[in-house]
């Protein structure tokens, strides 16, 4: 990823205005223990406290990192019940890179957000249904295929 990814400019931008990276040479220890890394690239977010909430492993183009990355950054939001922060991530990511291998994921995380920051379940099924239309086989949908009964 040094030689495409990492020197692209949105993705420097992105990094830049988004994240605070840290990098580690593979086999340092304590931190491949610590965070279980096997195999380079590995990408984790962190929360301030250092909990994990998503990780990445092997090459990433950088229009895929990006919206990788919004979506970690979304599931640190949402794990600490930040749902508006989440939502807003998610938005990000849903509408700049539509075609991103992170849009399933996202639609589903979208839903849940969604469904959790208003308690009306509605977003639940509209979740379901966009996968179903266009991920008809895919992992997300198939998540959330018990909310078609809503």
């Amino acid at each position: 990823m040094d030689a495409v990814t990492y020197p692209d400019d949105s993705v420097v931008s992105f990094i830049d205005e988004n994240m605070i990276p840290f990098r580690a040479k593979f086999g340092v220890e304590p931190l491949t223990d610590d965070f279980n890394v096997k195999w380079t690239p590995t990408l984790i977010t962190l929360d301030a406290e250092g909990v994990e909430h998503h990780r990445t492993v092997g090459f990433f183009a950088p229009e895929e990192l990006i919206p990788s990355m919004l979506l970690g950054i979304a599931k640190v939001f949402f794990d600490t019940n930040r749902f508006d922060d989440a939502l807003m991530n998610l938005e990000k990511l849903l509408k700049g890179y539509p075609e991103s291998d992170s849009v399933p994921e996202a639609i589903y995380l979208r839903g849940v957000s969604l469904y959790k920051n208003t308690d009306d379940p509605k977003p639940l099924k509209e979740a379901y249904e966009k996968l179903l239309d266009k991920y008809p086989a895919g992992e997300w949908t198939k998540r959330a295929y018990p909310y078609r009964l809503l």
